[in-house]
């Protein structure tokens, strides 16, 4: 990668204190995927930068550096942010959350971003919610390289998830296996995103928990924590 990075798309994911007046940031671009950088006095209540560093705002960035940790040397809003507030903007807060846990940096994911959009526009328009973020969900585990593979699944046998082997079939159904179990027509409606069975969310909702908790390890998301009892379960995944 060049020494100098210029006009990248980007969205900022996080932000956190760095000495006195700078800004570490955690960023998702079209073209680098997750880039981290310092923003040099970004803290200041003079700084342009201070107000552009927020969550949902379209950004157009440049930076330099060769290392992980980059440089921030530009930054311009290219259109106005998007105010999500309620529950869109914890659902907001979650998604942003996935993207810093789960990209690796620099690995590009110009699909993904394209998803990201989406789903923020959704948020935005708050009509459903659940909808936007099972996509959502379903395009980021997809772009992990994890792939649902159902297509030895038959509609009527039950099928137990495991992160390893992927949907093994169950001859006897214990209560322990229940959370972990699907029906085959359960999970080809999820591959084909018939979201509009109510059925078909509810399995959706269970097997991304499933999924995700595989990739996110034991640390609990750190927007769940802050915000848990506001969003309704059947939202977000009960990771």
């Amino acid at each position: 990668m060049s020494y100098q990075v210029e006009a990248q798309a980007a969205y900022v994911l996080h932000t956190r204190p760095y000495r006195e007046t700078s800004l570490l940031v955690d960023l998702f671009t079209l073209e680098q995927g997750r880039v981290s950088a310092v923003v040099k006095g970004a803290r200041s209540p003079r700084s342009r930068m201070r107000a552009m560093m927020q969550p949902f705002t379209p950004l157009q960035i440049s930076w330099r550096g060769r290392h992980e940790l980059k440089t921030l040397t530009q930054a311009e809003a290219v259109s106005a942010p998007l105010f999500l507030k309620g529950s869109a903007l914890i659902c907001g807060l979650y998604v942003n959350e996935l993207l810093e846990r789960l990209l690796q940096p620099t690995d590009p994911h110009p699909r993904l971003y394209v998803y990201y959009q989406y789903v923020l526009n959704e948020l935005l328009a708050a009509k459903d919610i659940e909808l936007a973020l099972r996509t959502f969900e379903q395009q980021l585990l997809q772009q992990l390289g994890y792939q649902f593979d159902v297509q030895q699944c038959q509609p009527e046998r039950i099928y137990r998830y495991d992160s390893s082997q992927g949907f093994i079939p169950v001859v006897e159904l214990t209560d322990t296996q229940k959370p972990y179990c699907f029906t085959g027509e359960q999970l080809l409606g999820i591959v084909e995103e018939q979201y509009h069975r109510p059925e078909i969310r509810r399995a959706a909702k269970r097997l991304m928990r499933l999924a995700l908790e595989t990739q996110l390890g034991s640390r609990p998301l750190r927007s769940r924590e802050l915000l848990q009892g506001y969003i309704p379960k059947s939202i977000l995944p009960d990771l």
